[in-house]
């Protein structure tokens, strides 16, 4: 007992020792901290809204409690749009995680073998350039070069005798869309990571390669991808707990009345709901269901990452 009382004391006076060595660091975590408390933690209180009838007059504390108290859950999982809203909202991300987690990983990999640092940098920069175009922008760019009428692509398409297709309007082309400018846009700034993962590897495991005798592609193999495979699960893993969480402004802006049955997500239907209709509590219903599956996402791949691997979030 007195050895363990012994090795707490010592430990908290270590603790006491670095924070006040070192309070000038923690002091730059202020504004952090003040910002999550503020805009991420405090507004949980109002999660009470979706197991009450909230009403605006009498405030989140007046309003009465649903009866039953899990009752804007029981429509949440009896509303047949919702559960489409659901299931586009998972093969959204389901295509987004399919073709847009390797493309940023193979350019990093081959800019890194580029030599001409003027050819590197000209790559890099019109690769993630794309990625501080604003949504609004974005989207008109993809109605301006799709449009069945004067599009660019359609123009292109109709000289090698394909189309036209009315491709920003029928429901079957909107994933395709909507996943194939998300990589356009985001594709080389997510390279930069993988970019500066690559920069960290050891030229001592490339120059021991090239003395065995590795070409390129085999260095590129069991050299650079086991270098960064740590960010890659990362990554992995962040992506992973917010396979819920589609962008809103993007897929609301690319909505018609033609492509609603697959462009119908949880978050578009949410706002709909919420705001529009003004019912508060069954929004924040299908709201906390998101968090709770994006939450319970991030735990359960982190522990298969861990178990199969020695990298993991925690």
């Amino acid at each position: 007992m007195k050895d363990s009382a012994k090795a707490i004391s010592a430990k908290r006076k270590s603790l006491r020792f670095r924070f006040s060595n070192t309070w000038d660091l923690y002091f730059f975590l202020i504004p952090t901290l003040v910002y999550f408390a503020i805009f991420h933690y405090a507004p949980m209180y109002g999660l009470q809204i979706a197991f009450k009838t909230f009403k605006i007059r009498q405030g989140i504390w007046g309003s009465p409690w649903a009866d039953p108290w899990f009752y804007q859950f029981e429509r949440l999982f009896s509303t047949s749009l919702l559960q489409t809203a659901l299931l586009n909202t998972l093969a959204l991300s389901a295509y987004s995680l399919l073709f847009g987690f390797l493309p940023p990983i193979i350019l990093a990999l081959m800019l890194n073998q580029v030599t001409n640092l003027r050819f590197k940098k000209f790559v890099q920069t019109v690769s993630y350039a794309p990625h501080f175009i604003s949504v609004v922008v974005m989207v008109s760019m993809l109605f301006c070069m799709f449009s069945t009428t004067n599009g660019i692509v359609t123009r292109l398409l109709g000289l090698l005798g394909i189309g036209p297709y009315p491709i920003t309007t029928e429901a079957r082309y909107f994933r395709g869309l909507y996943v194939g400018s998300d990589i356009w846009q985001n594709m080389g700034f997510s390279a930069i990571i993988y970019i500066a993962a690559l920069a960290g590897i050891s030229p001592e495991l490339h120059e021991a390669a090239v003395i065995d005798g590795a070409n390129k592609a085999q260095r590129i193999w069991h050299v650079d991808i086991p270098g960064i495979l740590p960010t890659i699960t990362i990554l992995l893993i962040l992506r992973s707990g917010s396979i819920m969480n589609v962008g809103f402004q993007k897929v609301y802006l690319m909505q018609t009345s033609l492509n609603l049955s697959k462009s119908e997500i949880l978050s578009t239907y949410v706002y709909k709901v919420g705001l529009e209709n003004g019912d508060f509590s069954f929004s924040t219903a299908v709201g906390m269901f998101n968090s709770v599956v994006n939450f319970i996402l991030i735990i359960s791949v982190n522990a298969i990452t861990r178990r199969l691997s020695e990298t993991s979030l925690w």
